[in-house]
């Protein structure tokens, strides 16, 4: 989902770039992701129909330049979707990742699918708290312990999403559609990014 989407976000796109820019997302620390293994899922995606690659010669080299396909976005909405609106108590890998691609949604789908994951947290949260009490008595000390800790964090995003949903609605947020409020600072890689993208954008079209 992540490789998708930043390809989504940035195409067209290198695999060099696409590998600075997921580094320097920390990836290979919250979500596991090899830094040596995402020229293989470049490859991978690829063959799938995911993303199409075109190999350029941009100053006297040539450079794999990839962009998302059709079905590569119906099947990153797919997985965004999911992410974005499915509650796993234990792991919340995959809602950090689908929230960093949100800009890639239009304001209303984002409205929507949070307000979905709300309620399943609203739900999730009353039935473990239930659980908690009646079996409290009947597990160790420390497993009641653990799952304290657990609806303490459920309790927690869900006051999060509350304030994040009333920033998405009053603008506070940009997305797809939408004129951005923000840049990176000057010296900033995106730049550069940015200028080969125009650069590989001429290139294709020509």
């Amino acid at each position: 989902m992540l490789l998708l989407g930043a390809v989504a976000l940035f195409e067209p796109v290198n695999g060099y770039q696409i590998r600075r820019e997921l580094m320097s997302w920390q990836v290979d620390q919250w979500a596991n992701i090899n830094p040596g293994s995402i020229y293989h899922a470049l490859t991978s995606l690829t063959e799938k129909g995911h993303l199409t690659r075109h190999d350029l010669v941009d100053n006297g080299r040539t450079v794999a330049v990839y962009e998302i396909s059709t079905s590569g976005r119906a099947e990153l909405e797919r997985l965004v979707t999911r992410s974005l609106q499915a509650v796993d108590v234990y792991n919340g890998v995959s809602f950090y990742a689908a929230f960093s691609l949100v800009p890639l949604l239009e304001r209303p789908a984002v409205i929507q699918h949070l307000s979905v994951r709300l309620k399943t947290l609203e739900r999730t949260i009353k039935e473990l708290d239930a659980a908690v009490r009646v079996n409290a008595r009947m597990v160790p000390p420390h497993t009641v312990a653990a799952l304290h800790l657990q609806l303490d964090k459920l309790r927690s995003e869900r006051a999060w999403l509350v304030e994040v949903l009333d920033d998405v609605r009053s603008g506070k947020l940009f997305f797809a559609g939408d004129a951005p409020d923000w840049a990176p600072a000057a010296d900033d890689p995106g730049w550069q990014m940015d200028a080969d993208r125009k650069r590989y954008r001429e290139m294709l079209r020509g």
